[in-house]
């Protein structure tokens, strides 16, 4: 029976030492105070260029990250095989948007397909569109691509030639790729080219992967669109359901330029309209593929219960849980340890690269409701449970 308060087998992978080490993290994430002073602290270092890997490499990164380049993520690879958990590497740098530096962000999103290329133990590749061109054209490409010069139409086309490119290594290596997803300013042309490439490339399987930000309230439309065109035009739709990442500047964007908020209305109507999604998929099984992406332990339970009430294996290749490496082991290792598939979110980068993505983690944890809360209560229950074995 699947059970997200064993902890036993939630906390298996974990040393004593390790569990320690996440509790004091964990502990220390939770002031809100301590994640800001930490957020000043490191801008102040990256623009000093002060090395600071000394004090993040043993706490956060190491937590969080699978290492700086794809061969050092091997071993967290190796280790959560063990475990019946495989990976999905998210090249996490925060480069500049210069011509060198997408252009380098581009070759190792490459060459992170061709790593995971017949590794059975990598479950999907990943990319962000805005890492592959700059901002200021994906939001004009987005929402006034009439209004594009010939200059930008020329680097916009350059953007999809990569963004293409992409999809085609996966297509040709056989790994499934996750287009991520982004700002409501940049989604509309992120959408069309995902769109696209998915009737190109998902004929006999899902190859591309669009994410679905379920707080936004048009996304059950959109859903319902990809399942309609997927039916007429004959491919499997690849969908990546997240609840979203932005909703604050999301909302102030919205309201300084005046257009409707995109947001759902509240927590409440972002659960449900994330489960309404899910159960949709399910519904429509026989012409998608899912990765089901959340710490939300009751949408966790929902999937399982579907899956159960569909008749379906609980490793039916199409549909994947998944989890942040470093959080919510309770749920990836009891589906895992249940038979159902899992993979782990594993960003890599070098550590001055990869401190933007790692403060927003620890913004995204400080509440004692949130996941830290839960965090927290998991380690110190289990370091209790080992304490009355001995």
């Amino acid at each position: 029976m699947l059970d997200f308060n064993n902890l036993e087998v939630a906390f298996s992978s974990k040393s004593k030492k390790e569990l320690h080490n996440a509790y004091f993290l964990f502990k220390t994430i939770k002031s809100p105070k301590m994640v800001k002073f930490l957020k000043w602290a490191s801008n102040i270092a990256l623009k000093l260029k002060v090395p600071i890997g000394w004090v993040v490499k043993p706490t956060l990164y190491k937590q969080f990250v699978g290492g700086e380049t794809l061969s050092d993520c091997n071993k967290i690879i190796d280790h959560l095989k063990k475990y019946n958990v495989k990976a999905t590497l998210d090249f996490s740098a925060e480069g500049e948007q210069t011509p060198e530096g997408i252009q380098a962000t581009f070759e190792e999103t490459l060459a992170s397909i061709d790593f995971a290329k017949g590794n059975p133990n990598l479950a999907y590749a990943v990319f962000k569109p805005s890492t592959i061109t700059t901002d200021e054209i994906l939001a004009k490409a987005s929402e006034h691509p009439e209004q594009l010069t010939p200059e930008e139409k020329k680097l916009f086309d350059e953007y999809r030639e990569r963004f293409a490119a992409l999809c085609k290594r996966a297509y040709d290596n056989d790994v499934r790729l996750i287009v991520d997803a982004e700002d409501y300013c940049f989604q509309d042309a992120i959408d069309a080219q995902t769109d696209e490439m998915m009737r190109l490339y998902n004929k006999k399987r899902a190859i591309i992967f669009a994410t679905l930000q379920m707080y936004r309230h048009d996304r059950m439309p959109y859903l319902e669109k990809i399942y309609a065109d997927a039916q007429e035009k004959g491919y499997i739709a690849g969908v990546k359901f997240v609840r979203g990442a932005y909703m604050e500047e999301e909302r102030a964007r919205a309201a300084r330029l005046g257009y409707p908020d995109p947001i759902c209305k509240d927590k409440a109507a972002t659960d449900a309209n994330y489960d309404a999604g899910v159960k949709y998929v399910m519904d429509h099984i026989d012409r998608f593929e899912m990765f089901m992406g959340t710490h939300n332990e009751e949408s966790n339970y929902l999937l399982a219960k579907l899956i159960e009430e569909k008749g379906l294996e609980h490793n039916d290749p199409r549909i994947y849980f998944a989890q942040l490496l470093g959080m919510s082991d309770n749920i990836s290792f009891n589906l895992a340890n249940q038979g159902y598939n899992v993979t782990k979110y594993v960003p890599y980068a070098k550590v001055k690269d990869v401190i933007p993505y790692l403060i927003r983690r620890a913004e995204e944890n400080t509440s004692v409701a949130g996941q830290t809360g839960r965090e927290l209560n998991m380690l110190s229950a289990e370091m209790e449970r080992r304490r009355k074995q001995k």
